[in-house]
């Protein structure tokens, strides 16, 4: 059986290896000329950890990865903790497995690495597709196909797959854009906390990580903005811009802005969930199928979990009846988890000083009285394992 996967990100190559693993041919088309990444830090929780130790990449990434003290909220003008939670050590203890930082960049090289591993001749650059036959064929914009047993459309928000697929309705700006920058730790004077930190403030919010083993310092900075810039992760953004839009903040958030070789800036769409996510034996993976603000570090796991699952469920079965069992499968998750992202922007976004001070302060008592509760809110997304149950 022959897969054509749409699309050489986490999702496309994560689908790639969990099907070779279970004995398809598999062949990733990216449109890009090589494989590459922006610079920009992902958090991958244990429901996202397991799988992709399932998959085998695991051991790429064991010098690269870091796990963070604990996750915390602090107010983003004083730098006042709201709250702090254990977590490293702790994930594995109650949800059984590590909550970690990784560069983009890394992950994308561990994935490659261990799908050349499992087909050495996967991956073709430099391939720009502009549709699919519902039998299982991939159309190119050179006027060329290639014939196969199910395409997987991974190829992100603006993905030409599900546009053919579902019509030309146009993705929903959020209200947001979002700043990202990564900088060495040895440029700072006040480096973040070795934590996954939350920034809140008035409107806006910053998220702070580290990277590569610790030594490298991941911001994203997320503003409320009536008009959209472009859509995009390599565009380039103001420096000036950003320092307005965090002027008066912790001076570890604006020595980050100040430091930042880049700092990229682009606006941030979602979609609604889409009524079904495949045709014939066409289906849709990832940002394709599920676009969602970053609010709760999930977009980049809930590709891996896509990826196992959609190779799950076609261990052994025929392609066209299989697809809409792993549609039943996702939709109710991914779907609930799109709106806790949503839900969550909100609530870093607290705009009066008596509004945040009414919603964070009984947040911080309860975490000193009952952190298990606070975490126990994050056990149907993080104690999830569907190596297990799929």
């Amino acid at each position: 059986m022959k897969a054509l996967i749409v699309g050489g990100g986490i999702g496309g190559l994560s689908a790639a290896i969990a099907l070779r693993l279970r004995g398809w041919d598999v062949t990733v088309f990216e449109q890009a000329s090589a494989l590459t990444e922006v610079g920009a830090g992902l958090q991958i929780s244990p429901n996202g950890w397991r799988v992709l130790d399932a998959l085998g990449v695991s051991p790429y990434l064991a010098d690269t990865v870091f796990e963070p003290e604990a996750i915390e909220m602090r107010l983003g003008v004083t730098g006042t903790r709201v709250f702090r939670l254990p977590m490293k050590g702790y994930a594995r203890q109650r949800w059984g497995a590590p909550y970690l930082h990784v560069h983009r960049a890394d992950l994308i090289d561990a994935l490659a690495a261990r799908l050349a591993e499992l087909a050495p001749e996967a991956v073709h650059t430099g391939r720009a597709v502009s549709g699919y036959a519902p039998d299982g064929a991939v159309l190119f914009e050179d006027g060329t196909r290639c014939a196969g047993d199910l395409v997987v459309g991974a190829d992100g928000l603006h993905s030409v797959i599900r546009h053919q697929m579902l019509g030309p309705d146009a993705p929903r700006y959020t209200g947001n854009v979002a700043w990202r920058a990564v900088v060495p730790l040895t440029e700072l004077p006040a480096p973040p906390p070795p934590t996954a930190c939350v920034w809140a403030g008035d409107k806006r919010h910053a998220v702070t990580t580290r990277l590569r083993a610790g030594t490298l310092a991941n911001f994203v900075g997320m503003v409320e903005e009536p008009k959209p810039s472009p859509e995009g992760w390599r565009i380039e953004g103001s420096r000036d811009d950003a320092m307005e839009a965090f002027a008066g903040w912790d001076p570890i958030i604006f020595g980050l802005i100040a430091k930042a070789p880049v700092l990229n800036r682009w606006a941030l769409f979602d979609r609604a969930p889409l009524p079904r996510w495949h045709d014939g034996q066409v289906t849709l993976l990832g940002d394709a199928a599920h676009p969602m603000l970053p609010s709760m570090a999930q977009g980049a796991v809930q590709a891996l979990e896509d990826a196992w699952t959609l190779a799950a469920v076609l261990d052994g079965a025929d392609v066209e009846p299989a697809l809409p069992r792993y549609f039943d499968l996702r939709i109710d998750r991914v779907s609930r988890i799109q709106a806790g992202s949503a839900a969550n922007a909100r609530m870093f976004h607290k705009a009066s000083g008596l509004g945040r001070v009414g919603f964070y302060g009984p947040m911080a008592l309860g975490a000193r009285i009952a952190p298990g509760l606070i975490h126990a809110r994050q056990d149907w997304v993080y104690r999830h394992d569907v190596t297990r149950t799929v």
